[in-house]
């Protein structure tokens, strides 16, 4: 059985090729648990195909999911961001938050966020679940900062987002 490493960047799901991220969630959520799909691949720059078979999300997750939304509560400034934990996300590292979706009109958009990007910590502070992230968010703003230095992980790269927290 072949089995996706961390690093693997996936090109084709069956044959169709792949846009990003979202794109291939998007098509593989299409498809039923147990099926068994073609994923074209580069791995440390080799091209490989690899057979797979698609399991289930556990239940915890499905029920946590809709939860994870970054949501202005208790003061808390809307980004636009669903967040979930890197550990439950694989290739993700395992430390901070994986962006899931992101509002196309929150400040998070506009600062350049997309799904997959890893927040590693929040104003100096590591994360580990969204509810650290807002109450890092909540924290600056309570302190009267009219922004918030990030630590983010896209792909290959690590940098540092300013992001306005209004």
């Amino acid at each position: 059985m072949a089995i996706a490493r961390s690093g693997d960047v996936v090109t084709a799901l069956n044959g169709t090729p792949v846009k990003d991220s979202r794109d291939l969630a998007r098509n593989v959520a299409a498809l039923a648990p147990g099926s068994s799909v073609k994923l074209d691949i580069l791995r440390n720059g080799e091209s490989k195909t690899l057979t797979i078979t698609l399991g289930e999300l556990p239940k915890r997750q499905h029920a946590n999911a809709g939860n994870q939304e970054m949501q202005p509560d208790s003061g808390s400034p809307h980004v636009g961001l669903r967040l979930v934990r890197a550990n439950e996300v694989a290739g993700s590292g395992g430390k901070g938050v994986v962006v899931t979706d992101v509002d196309p009109k929150g400040s998070a958009a506009e600062h350049g966020f997309q799904s997959g990007d890893v927040i590693v910590d929040v104003g100096g502070k590591a994360v580990g679940d969204a509810s650290d992230v807002r109450q890092a968010l909540s924290e600056a703003k309570s302190q009267g900062k009219h922004a918030v230095l990030m630590r983010v992980k896209t792909a290959d790269t690590m940098k540092f987002v300013a992001l306005p927290i209004g």
